[in-house]
């Protein structure tokens, strides 16, 4: 199998359009790679246009490609170990809301949220004046099958 075989079944499947797995943990070596890809191609762009100027600006420049190069690189290497120890970190709270979460597709997690959000609406007073005999209990939003509903 070949990686375009491995991005159309990406694009083509049910991954994008779920949110029952995280996948920014994943894209992690695919943004360092292209940060890697990217420093190069500043390198080498910058050795040439450099040298286009004139040939002191040049060795200049490939004095500038040693020093700030190996900084981009440990920069981007650091951002990338940073986002993994992140999600590394996050991971037992992912899996936990993967758990909870059924089996619907985004369009039925997007109606139950507006539903959710509908009927918190229907609960709150309508007026500060209303507000007063709920003045002692903290008030507590419900979020997308994640929090219990409260029995009151």
């Amino acid at each position: 199998m070949t990686i375009w075989d491995d991005l159309r079944k990406l694009l083509s499947g049910p991954t994008l359009f779920r949110l029952d797995t995280v996948l920014a943990a994943r894209l992690v070596p695919i943004f360092y790679f292209l940060g890697l890809v990217a420093v190069g191609l500043w390198a080498v762009d910058h050795l040439f246009a450099s040298f286009a100027y004139n040939f002191g600006q040049g060795l200049w420049g490939i004095l500038e490609i040693i020093v700030y190069g190996p900084l981009w690189l440990l920069a981007l290497r650091i951002i990338c170990e940073v986002l993994l120890v992140f999600f590394k970190a996050h991971e037992a709270s992912a899996t936990a809301v993967g758990r909870t979460r059924g089996g619907n597709s985004l369009i039925d997690d997007v109606g139950e949220a507006i539903h959710d959000l509908a009927s918190d609406d229907d609960d709150h007073p309508a007026s500060a004046t209303d507000a007063a005999p709920f003045a002692s209990q903290p008030a507590v939003r419900r979020t997308a099958k994640r929090t219990p509903v409260l029995k009151t």
